[in-house]
């Protein structure tokens, strides 16, 4: 099945969202380091990027698995496509960041890892980590932790007739968020799955029923949807501060499934534009980039420290693009070769 391109360029957004995110207390020590002022940004909510992901993704589970739906061995095709698509890069990095922790345990932010914590990480298992909260060894894994669990329940109601197969995962997932809201907290793993965030996988299944139902947003009010967006993603910059679990879902989740929409449901046969398809091609390497920014901001921040170029807007420009051209090279130098390969061990 064709990508759609403005899916793509949403994954793009959503990855840099998250890089901003990060790279603006490793600009504030650089700024510190040199006396000069450095103010973060909060014009967006920058994890926010986090929730346009998960939106996406339910969209994309439905959206390129339809031919599934229904047939016989659906579910296990669908878990290897999708162990094949996400544990090769994740395992690379999450083995990088221990090989580096254990040389330099001083650059660890969470402490030593204790080998339950380090299989749990491998085996995408909610743990508690040093510090005392649930993430993997590398922190940036919380998401696919919930990740997984969507696929699990994904392949889970592909064993069903087609019809019950997306009401079947939604009402898990909400029976997930119900207990832990209103009986909770839970135990591991069920208090970490059924935070409210987890709906957001709900919602991009449901945005992809409406564009399999024919819904197509044309001309201006693809862009009102477009904007209002965009505008509650700058109110919940606002509201940041003081939220809780289910404002910010609410908020960030609101406007990810707004943005989604207007991505997911436009005309199709239209050639993008040059712009569109360099966006396009970095939301290819989406997840390269979500997982490989940190090094590269951290590194860089040493490097220009040592050399004596403590100037925090340069470093946070240099950082961003060479996160981005890290993901790229990354993209077509590992995950697609590695992707290619897992998906020839599963025999797929």
């Amino acid at each position: 099945m064709q990508p759609i391109h403005s899916i793509q360029v949403l994954r793009a957004l959503a990855a840099f969202m998250v890089a901003v995110h990060h790279v603006q207390p490793d600009a504030a020590i650089v700024a510190a380091r040199a006396g000069l002022p450095f103010a973060r940004s909060d014009l967006l909510p920058w994890m926010a990027g986090v929730d346009i992901f998960f939106v996406v993704s339910g969209f994309i589970m439905v959206h390129a698995s339809l031919e599934l739906f229904g047939r016989p061995g659906a579910a296990p095709s669908f878990l290897k496509r999708r162990l094949a698509r996400i544990v090769p890069l994740y395992w690379a990095m999450t083995s990088l960041f221990l090989l580096v922790g254990f040389a330099m345990p001083a650059t660890l932010n969470s402490g030593v890892p204790g080998l339950g914590q380090i299989l749990a990480s491998y085996l995408f298992w909610p743990a508690v980590s040093t510090q005392g909260v649930v993430q993997p060894v590398y922190s940036l894994g919380w998401t696919l932790n919930y990740e997984m669990l969507f696929y699990a329940l994904f392949a889970a109601g592909l064993l069903l007739p087609k019809r019950w197969t997306l009401p079947a995962v939604a009402l898990v997932l909400a029976v997930l968020v119900g207990a832990e809201s209103l009986t909770g907290p839970l135990p591991l793993p069920f208090g970490f799955w059924g935070q409210p965030i987890v709906l957001e996988f709900a919602a991009g299944m449901g945005i992809a029923l409406l564009r399999q139902r024919g819904l197509r947003l044309h001309g201006l009010s693809r862009v009102a949807i477009a904007a209002a967006g965009v505008a509650v993603l700058l109110a919940a910059a606002q509201e940041a501060g003081g939220a809780d679990g289910w404002s910010l879902v609410l908020w960030r989740g609101g406007a990810a499934v707004l943005l989604v929409l207007a991505a997911a449901c436009g005309r199709e046969g239209i050639a993008p534009v040059r712009p569109v398809r360099a966006l396009a091609a970095v939301g290819d390497a989406s997840y390269a980039l979500y997982l490989v920014h940190p090094f590269v901001i951290r590194s860089l921040r040493e490097a220009m420290l040592r050399a004596g170029l403590a100037w925090p807007h340069l470093y946070v420009a240099l950082a961003l693009a060479g996160a981005v051209l890290a993901a790229l090279v990354l993209h077509h130098g590992l995950e697609r070769p590695a992707t290619r390969l897992m998906r020839r061990w599963l025999g797929h």
